[in-house]
């Protein structure tokens, strides 16, 4: 795995973790130290590659539901109110239940009546289809406005081009032009331009030669607003 400034995905995801248990306590603490290999394939394989930093991120966090009872969220992600859970087959559906099975049908339905965004993901389907998920991420945080008109500090053609990678899609020149409807020298100079800020980076290739693009940092930053 490569390693950047701050560590690998899973020294990023461990600290998290260590940091989120520090200001935990009671029943919360309890499910922290508890079996996260779930919660840990999320964080790693699909949450850091989108969001780009754990930052505004909580783990088990507390819900007191329309009922009075106490729910707790795999992962919360305050700035935009999302919840995001694991469920292993055998674990969730094999061995629950029927009592437990309704009661986390309640928990589910109590999240969404108080306004928060609940997404899961299947175990199976991040271990096979790693890819798969995040685009779906990356698609909804698109068609839910992360991806906001700033006329301040893009011109309306580079806001386009931004989302033509909106839901994590690797593009090329080639793709640009017909998006934009524009000829080679002018999605070149835009391409040049967005790459030189930071907004896109490029895939493949050499220095010499660009290949394909895909957002960078900044562009990252911006779907997130």
């Amino acid at each position: 795995m490569a390693k950047d400034k701050n560590g690998t995905a899973t020294e990023i995801v461990q600290a998290f973790i260590e940091e989120q248990r520090k200001f935990a306590a009671g029943q919360r603490l309890e499910m922290l130290n508890r079996d996260l290999n779930g919660t840990i394939k999320l964080l790693t394989d699909i949450l850091l590659p989108v969001f780009g930093s754990l930052e505004g991120f909580h783990l088990e966090y507390e819900i007191v539901g329309t009922n009075g009872v106490k729910l707790y969220a795999d992962i919360y992600y305050e700035p935009l109110g999302l919840i995001f859970e694991c469920d292993g087959f055998v674990a969730h559906v094999e061995l629950m239940t029927r009592d437990r099975f309704s009661f986390e049908r309640l928990r589910m339905r109590s999240f969404v009546m108080m306004g928060y965004k609940y997404i899961p993901f299947s175990r199976d389907e991040m271990d096979k289809k790693p890819e798969m998920c995040r685009r779906m991420l990356y698609e909804f945080l698109g068609k839910y406005g992360r991806l906001r008109d700033d006329p301040e500090v893009l011109k309306p053609a580079e806001r386009e081009l931004l989302r033509i990678g909106a839901n994590g899609d690797i593009f090329t020149q080639r793709d640009v032009r017909q998006r934009l409807m524009v000829n080679s020298d002018t999605a070149r100079k835009m391409i040049r331009k967005m790459l030189s800020d930071s907004w896109i980076e490029t895939v493949g290739g050499s220095d010499k030669r660009q290949y394909a693009y895909r957002l960078g940092q900044r562009g990252r930053k911006w779907l997130m607003g």
